[in-house]
């Protein structure tokens, strides 16, 4: 907002005649508690959807009682908890996150501040888990008003569901209304109206497909139907997919809609080459497609269905030389990714119910949630690893599809024991990924003999790698006694008669296990170090400087050798 919009805004909110719901009004901070912050952006959330307003405010530099304009000495920006930025502070309390914004500014040389909060969307917004509400000049428990509870819970905007009174059917592609009609047939091949079908004038057929709503064109009707020139209708929603090519050459090209079609043209520019297997004691290679175009489509449709088109963003793929990467604005809205894995949780809700719907009538995803189920068993029958959500952020869900081998054993594994359970396949890519698992993950992949190492260093078992004949890489990965390295140790110094850390790191770093990534061998190294010196007592630090240590045998040491 600019200076003029907050001048204006700020006449009209003060021009009220008292506070309300979704408006409070301070003078300057000594009257507010930092907690008491956090409680009034609780209640203002709540008091604005109650209000049926996409914002509540507070106000620092109003008289409450008079709303005379009076300025304030309170700087929110600069304010504190403790030790840590107050604004910080209160989003971290905050559930769910809500993006309130903060406005600093004068109106007639007096200092204003203002928090535009938006209101709550489908569920409370809570404050160190308790949710408030504005009765009167009253900031009290939510909980005591459960018709305000269920209206807030009832009040989720579906953007995929609003008309767009100035459009019409002519703003629709004719060749997506086309495909749409046979994607529609097709799924309904055993209702009673199959046969109508293709007597329905294009009104009727994109009523009775739950795209437009009693005639109208939806934002779900020009999001996967409409012209290109269309898309103007959805601003400023972006319906835009970028696709961006990032290896030994750099390439993009975006897609507008229809998106019904225009799927396929980025599914088209993706290289699906051949990628060949060579399985121990066979002589021919096992060929697969370098991804799967099912699980492309099926990414690529999942961004479009639960994109918060709110956040102004567009889908972006990303192909680079060993993966696909998908990604689109907003969190995930039902459950976490792992959820899905197994195909047994059915979503209760979504994001963009309307346009999701529609997607399901004409074959673009399915309404059972079994999409995340059918990549995962994609990728394990064609010996990848499977894809995650690892780079995911607070308002982004980034898929990542691997076409290329991480460690080898783990592909070994899966094209030796090819009715591996789902469940063990996850738990297993997790270890390749290096990821945390629970005790009880380790104890079971334990128990199937598929891990040895101990935490959090586990990697592919001994009775694994001889079903894939690789018995180098597990003796390889098995660390060797602690004992062994104590020894080089001391051989070095007893050659030299001093170790620098560089020298010892430079004894020791190609030796240790190869599980271990260059942090985690330095940090064994200097544990091994503290165990001679402060437990062993056969070196100690005779430059007494962390920063350049000077290692050399204790005289303890050098009479027990002399011995």
């Amino acid at each position: 907002m600019n200076k003029e919009q907050l001048n204006d805004l700020l006449e009209k909110l003060v021009a009220l005649p008292s506070e309300t719901e979704w408006v409070e009004f301070k003078l300057n901070k000594g009257s507010i508690s930092n907690e008491q912050i956090g409680e009034y952006i609780s209640a203002l959330s709540n008091g604005a959807t109650i209000a049926n307003k996409p914002f509540g405010y507070l106000v620092w530099g109003i008289n409450d009682s008079s709303h005379d304009i009076m300025g304030t000495n309170f700087s929110f920006i600069d304010a504190k908890q403790g030790n840590q930025n107050l604004e910080l502070w209160l989003r971290t309390l905050l559930r769910p996150k809500i993006n309130f914004e903060i406005f600093e500014f004068t109106y007639h040389n007096q200092p204003i501040v203002l928090l535009r909060i938006p209101s709550a969307k489908s569920e409370p917004t809570h404050f160190q888990k308790k949710a408030y509400i504005r009765i009167g000049s009253n900031k009290t428990d939510l909980m005591n008003y459960p018709d305000y509870i269920r209206i807030i819970y009832n009040s989720q905007e579906d953007w995929s569901a609003k008309i767009i009174e100035k459009a019409s059917i002519k703003d629709l592609d004719q060749e997506a209304l086309k495909v749409a009609r046979l994607k529609f047939k097709e799924r309904n091949t055993k209702n009673n109206f199959y046969n109508q079908i293709d007597t329905w004038d294009d009104i009727t057929f994109l009523d009775k497909a739950k795209i437009n709503i009693k005639g109208k064109i939806t934002n779900t009707s020009i999001l996967l139907l409409g012209k290109e020139e269309s898309s103007h209708f959805l601003l400023p929603a972006i319906s835009e997919i970028t696709w961006k090519l990032e290896t030994e050459e750099s390439a993009y090209e975006h897609f507008s809609t229809p998106f019904l079609l225009n799927t396929t043209k980025v599914l088209n520019q993706i290289r699906n080459v051949k990628y060949k297997f060579f399985p121990k004691n066979e002589l021919l290679s096992t060929t697969v497609n370098k991804y799967d175009t099912r699980s492309i489509l099926e990414a690529l449709h999942n961004c479009i269905a639960h994109q918060d088109y709110s956040l102004h963003s567009r889908i972006i793929v990303t192909e680079k030389i060993d993966k696909l990467i998908f990604s689109n604005a907003g969190s995930f809205f039902e459950g976490n990714p792992d959820d899905y894995t197994s195909g047994n949780k059915t979503p209760e809700r979504y994001r963009n119910f309307w346009l999701a719907n529609a997607m399901v009538n004409l074959g673009m995803i399915d309404r059972l949630g079994y999409g995340i189920h059918t990549m995962y068993v994609s990728q394990q029958k064609r010996f990848f690893p499977l894809p995650d959500y690892l780079l995911s952020e607070k308002n982004k869900v980034i898929l990542q599809i691997y076409g290329h081998v991480i460690n080898e054993d783990y592909t070994k594994i899966l094209m030796e024991r090819k009715d591996m359970p789902l469940e063990l396949v996850i738990l297993l890519d997790k270890i390749q990924k290096k990821q945390t698992l629970t005790q009880f993950a380790i104890n079971t992949l334990k128990k199937e003999k598929l891990i040895e190492g101990r935490k959090p260093n586990y990697f592919i078992a001994a009775s694994v790698a001889e079903i894939a004949n690789d018995k180098a890489s597990y003796i390889k990965n098995k660390a060797f006694d602690k004992e062994y390295y104590k020894n080089l140790i001391i051989v070095f110094i007893k050659q030299y008669k001093k170790a620098s850390r560089e020298d010892i790191d430079n004894l020791l770093m190609d030796k240790l296990s190869n599980v271990l990534n260059n942090s985690q061998k330095r940090n064994k190294i200097r544990n091994l170090l503290y165990d001679m010196s402060k437990k062993d007592k056969t070196i100690y630090n005779q430059s007494k400087s962390t920063i350049k240590p000077e290692w050399v045998l204790t005289s303890n040491k050098i009479n027990q050798d002399k011995n």
